[in-house]
């Protein structure tokens, strides 16, 4: 018993040593097996990184030296002309940033009180229909309609077309999104808490916005943001649904200039001679990488701030206990 207890007590005291070490900054010995992994990470993130950079490198090269010297990350002239052609467009660039942020907060907000709502319904182990209502989530994910009955639905039954709903409703649930806040719920909001607001008088919707949904910060912010990367990147709803110039959003605005580009360049009815000189003076492949920026820089300036959500919010309660 001796030698066991000694064995105890060396493990305690190691512990202690190591918490003191923490508190007073004390940094831990480094093997070098964690030397090796932080040079993997490192060159992983450098290989990840480069692609990225080139776009921002190229979108600042000047067309005639991409042309004659194909992509390099260090250009033998600079140029703004690609931007130039992409903020020509002026009044419709901003309408289009608008239509795009105002999409992306209404269905990030939306989808995330619809699910949370659903997901607290499903955590609730005494609620009758949650056994129906988890199939019915299932649902989606093993057959879809498609997109030409989803078009014939929503512009002939309910008569949104040409409408912003169109963008935001069709994709602000998702059964993935709804277990993962469920599966938080369950595992990370402690039972007895809801139980004592029930006992002190509160009702369900009282007991979820004052107990379960500020407990639910990191969940929602991890699931908000791969909402409102994904109605950032989405154009396709907006191809099939708006007709109005003013409310298409930024990925299709610079998707029509990207075409009208081409098709000024590759006109078969204008002459060869402008043709060349046309050519010489719009930015074509220049333009398609400004417009990739356009697209990508936002999110890569909002990602640091989401960052230390992910791992938390997406991890913490996958494991009971």
């Amino acid at each position: 018993m001796s030698i066991v207890e000694d064995l105890k007590e060396k493990r305690e005291q190691k512990k202690k040593e190591k918490e003191l070490d923490l508190q007073y900054g004390v940094k831990e010995k480094k093997g070098p097996g964690q030397y090796v992994l932080a040079t993997l990470l490192i060159l992983y993130t450098i290989i990840v990184a480069l692609p990225i950079i080139l776009v921002f490198v190229s979108a600042f090269t000047d067309e005639d030296a991409l042309i004659k010297n194909g992509y390099s990350y260090f250009p033998e002239k600079w140029s703004v002309g690609a931007f130039k052609m992409v903020f020509a467009s002026g009044d419709k660039l901003a309408a289009a940033y608008g239509v795009t942020i105002l999409i992306t907060l209404g269905g990030t907000l939306i989808g995330l009180l619809c699910m949370s709502l659903y997901a607290y319904a499903l955590s609730r182990k005494d609620f009758r229909l949650r056994g129906f209502l988890t199939i019915y989530s299932m649902i989606p994910m093993l057959f879809n309609g498609g997109t030409l009955s989803g078009y014939l639905v929503f512009t002939g039954t309910y008569h949104m077309k040409d409408s912003l709903w169109l963008l935001m409703l069709p994709i602000c649930c998702t059964t993935m999104n709804i277990i993962i806040l469920r599966t938080y719920i369950q595992n990370s909001v402690p039972e007895e808490l809801m139980d004592s607001a029930r006992i002190d008088g509160a009702g369900e919707w009282r007991t979820f916005f004052q107990i379960t949904l500020p407990l639910m910060k990191p969940t929602l912010a991890a699931v908000g943001f791969m909402m409102a990367t994904g109605y950032w990147n989405d154009w396709q709803n907006a191809l099939l649904y708006i007709t109005s110039d003013y409310k298409r959003p930024l990925q299709l605005l610079l998707i029509n200039i990207q075409k009208m580009i081409e098709q000024l360049v590759n006109n078969p009815n204008i002459a060869s001679a402008a043709k060349a000189a046309m050519a010489g003076s719009i930015p074509q492949q220049t333009t398609i990488m400004a417009t990739v920026v356009m697209v990508i820089g936002p999110i890569m300036v909002i990602y640091p701030f989401f960052q230390k959500y992910f791992a938390k919010g997406l991890t913490m309660g996958s494991v009971k206990g």
